[in-house]
């Protein structure tokens, strides 16, 4: 049976063009896109369900959810609640896209807040970071919890045996950091991970760590602050190469390293992240993402299928919430 993959064609900076056209081209006998966008939207023959409005990159989150019901996020998102898609690919409102999430597909039982799990390089392989950006205002056991999430996705998905997992702070030294931090580093300490310590901005693609947390705000501008300088790197040296004829001559001889390179650090070859603690598989996607980003995106979410992801999680995660709370005294912590 084909993998459903529900790709939203709204939202976002691009044309839903770029939607269907990246859609398409993800396109195989194993994955199937489902197109959900405005009437009259060439969809190139893939499955259409038809949408009515939009959610803004500006609306709140909330709001919109509940006041447009049947936008094209919305709706792609409940078809993986409903059972009608294995997974929802949107590079809409991501406050949108956890709010529809939370509110039709639900957390998983012993989940505090889901987090966005993204995979970026380093050298020495891929590692996890988690929290991109779902939960801004996160609370030391909710860091925690993020850190078991990563781990589990670092193990089965990665094949990272007990992976080491590092808190993103202001310095190495545990005593660095704001309150958040300096309490999220004790719970981590006392826990069953493999925890290495804190870990410094300047290390993000080091590879001294498999499992990089922190909470979402952190995340997020250090997840695009990385993009940016990526991108900005990739095209002073394509500027470089091309602006006089010795440029161009010695460009000739280190293209295919400069392909190789753009290829392992383009966030674009990701695709984007998985939204994970919940009951059915998000896949996150730039706002900016091209046609190449969104096949990528769907392509990551149909691995995420065949990885049973949330299944692996749903099983997981339970124990290591148990083992915490044993050795970090939460038993009797809430999901604030």
């Amino acid at each position: 049976m084909r993998v459903r993959i529900a790709v939203d064609a709204l939202g976002g900076d691009r044309d839903p063009v770029e939607r269907v056209a990246g859609a398409l081209a993800a396109e195989t006998s194993e994955v199937q896109p489902v197109i959900y966008g405005p009437a009259g939207l060439d969809t190139c023959g893939l499955d259409h369900v038809v949408t009515h409005g939009m959610v803004e990159m500006d609306d709140k989150p909330a709001d919109a959810v509940r006041g447009k019901p049947d936008s094209s996020l919305v709706r792609a998102v409940r078809a993986v609640g409903d059972g009608n898609a294995d997974a929802v690919v949107s590079a809409g409102n991501t406050g949108a896209v956890l709010a529809a999430s939370l509110l039709h597909i639900r957390r998983l039982e012993s989940v505090f807040r889901p987090g966005i799990a993204v995979v970026i390089p380093s050298d020495h392989g891929p590692c996890v970071l988690i929290d991109a950006g779902a939960t801004a205002d996160a609370k030391p056991e909710h860091v925690l919890q993020f850190g078991f999430m990563g781990s589990i996705f670092a193990e089965e998905v990665l094949g990272i045996e007990r992976p080491r997992v590092s808190l993103l702070s202001i310095g190495e030294e545990p005593e660095k950091g704001n309150q958040l931090t300096l309490d999220a580093h004790a719970l981590l300490s006392a826990s069953s991970l493999r925890f290495e310590g804190n870990m410094e901005g300047n290390a993000l693609l080091s590879g001294e760590t498999d499992v990089i947390v922190c909470d979402g705000f952190t995340g997020n501008v250090a997840l695009k602050t990385l993009e940016g300088t990526v991108h900005s790197l990739l095209s002073a040296l394509r500027g470089e190469i091309t602006e006089t004829t010795r440029g161009k001559v010695g460009g000739l001889l280190i293209g295919p390293a400069v392909t190789r390179l753009r290829s392992r650090l383009d966030p674009e070859t990701t695709g984007g992240g998985y939204l994970l603690g919940l009951r059915g598989l998000v896949v996150i996607a730039h706002g900016s993402s091209s046609r190449y980003a969104i096949e990528n995106a769907v392509r990551l979410a149909a691995r995420g299928v065949g990885h049973d992801i949330v299944g692996r999680l749903a099983v997981a995660l339970p124990e290591r919430v148990v083992e915490s709370s044993r050795s970090t005294n939460l038993s009797g912590t809430t999901r604030g």
